[in-house]
């Protein structure tokens, strides 16, 4: 018997549809340029002379090339300092983080976990309900934790959106698999990091992203517990170089076209700097992070 070809039937476009693509399209690409531009306005400008940056010339590329204000800005024990603090403080919190995180989803995740209702109710009722600022600081003060990197590392251990995706995710893969596990003679924590964390890349690629983004670019705790200059992480020493670079542009009497450098460059090469170690972590992650975050969240 010959198999009957079936074609596939074209859904004809109205000419209705047509507008709504290209209105979309527009609507879209304008988005892609509201957000994109900004960060390319601050790369042109840190390449540029100043003078030309103050006329307005610097618009779409840059004008008068120079490195003067990188090298500026590399010239600076500061923001040396600031990379290898914040460095610590992602890498040593993402690692407690993920590992508390993980924990506590999984346990969460599972139906035979005593009072998990409870649990779960009391986990999830911080996401909406906190003590506040002052008795947080005075919590991580009263543990002799400020001026410390793990009052940072620790005191922000687990955010419960994360948790939440994960429990979500843990709780989607098939439980055939724990009972064969079982069946085997595995125990709780082989079925743990042998079948769940092998089967949840996806899941843990995104809620590390997150993680990473947090302890990053982490400004307001770091200049509230760190006040160690030798302790502070690399955004709250580009904050302090920021407001240094405006005074010296406030007090500059004429920038002329061949000034090298100055304040407001320097200040565009400094937070150029501050954002490439994301820039560059990203696109190993984010081919995870669409499936991530759909497949953690179909679940409540």
């Amino acid at each position: 018997m010959k198999e009957k070809t079936i074609k596939k039937s074209h859904i004809k476009m109205t000419t209705a549809d047509r507008i709504y693509n290209v209105i979309v399209a527009i609507f879209a690409v304008m988005i892609c340029v509201a957000a994109f531009y900004p960060l390319w306005y601050v790369l042109i400008a840190s390449v540029s002379k100043p003078f030309y940056v103050s006329d307005g010339s610097v618009a779409l590329l840059p004008v008068g090339f120079t490195l003067a204000s990188y090298k500026q800005a590399f010239s600076n024990d500061g923001v040396w300092r600031g990379y290898a603090n914040t460095t610590f403080i992602t890498v040593v919190g993402v690692v407690v983080n993920m590992f508390l995180s993980v924990t506590l989803a999984y346990a969460l995740s599972k139906k035979t976990l005593p009072c998990r209702k409870f649990f779960t109710l009391l986990v999830t009722f911080t996401m909406w309900f906190s003590a506040g600022m002052i008795p947080l600081y005075q919590t991580i003060r009263s543990y002799k934790l400020t001026n410390s990197y793990w009052g940072m590392i620790i005191s922000f251990g687990i955010n419960v959106y994360n948790v939440v995706i994960l429990k979500s995710f843990f709780e989607q893969l098939p439980g055939d698999f724990e009972e064969a596990a079982k069946i085997d003679g595995a125990n709780t924590f082989t079925i743990f990091s042998k079948i769940y964390l092998p089967l949840s890349k996806a899941a843990l690629a995104t809620v590390t992203l997150f993680y990473m983004v947090s302890r990053w670019n982490g400004y307001f705790w770091a200049s509230v517990l760190l006040t160690d200059d030798k302790m502070q992480p690399l955004q709250v020493v580009l904050k302090k170089l920021l407001i240094e670079q405006k005074s010296l542009v406030d007090a500059e009497v004429a920038i002329t076209p061949d000034t090298p450098m100055a304040g407001v460059t320097v200040a565009y090469a400094i937070i150029v700097v501050a954002i490439i170690p994301m820039l560059v972590a990203y696109p190993f992650i984010q081919k995870y992070f669409k499936s991530g975050v759909t497949l953690g969240g179909v679940k409540g």
